[in-house]
């Protein structure tokens, strides 16, 4: 099967909020430890669009079984080529190419942005999400030891790069 990608709206933000209260709640895929509720999902979604960075749906069967965005790498302006990017998929939807279809469709996104470089900050341990990036291109490019805590535990995080075009110079 194969997810329809589009642009979230506004409405999308309930949609949204149950993965990620699940990530917080039982992954590593984010290291925060609090839970959103629907007004700060729906304000993470405006600041997004605001700052004219996507924030991509994946839906099958008319319900949403993923998210996904970019932001900017770091705040300084020398950094504004590279963006960060998170993929959320629904427990209930895991292995059926929802990620690697988010994923894909951000790398586009940004390459008609005119970014250089797309960054992946993913937990050491998680690597499923390590292969699908991989998969797509990206190479690991840095590990930092212990530098979160979750669950009772050190992680680690490695980073994963994709350059998204053969620019030599800005």
């Amino acid at each position: 099967m194969t997810p329809t990608i589009r642009d979230a709206v506004p409405a999308d933000a309930a949609g949204i909020l149950p993965m990620y209260n699940y990530a917080v709640r039982q992954t590593t895929a984010i290291f925060d430890t609090g839970e959103s509720d629907l007004a700060g999902r729906e304000a993470w979604l405006a600041r997004r669009r605001d700052a004219g960075f996507p924030v991509l749906i994946a839906e099958v069967d008319g319900t949403i079984a993923g998210f996904a965005s970019y932001g900017e790498f770091r705040a300084w302006d020398g950094y504004r080529f590279t963006v960060e990017h998170s993929i959320y998929v629904s427990p209930a939807r895991h292995r059926e190419g929802i990620g690697r279809a988010l994923l894909a469709a951000l790398i586009e996104r940004a390459r008609g942005a005119g970014k250089h470089a797309m960054i992946a900050g993913i937990e050491a341990g998680n690597a499923g999400s390590i292969a699908l990036h991989s998969a797509l291109g990206f190479r690991e490019v840095g590990r930092m030891p212990q530098v979160a805590e979750k669950f009772g535990r050190w992680l680690d995080l490695v980073f994963l790069q994709l350059l998204l075009d053969d620019r030599a110079q800005p």
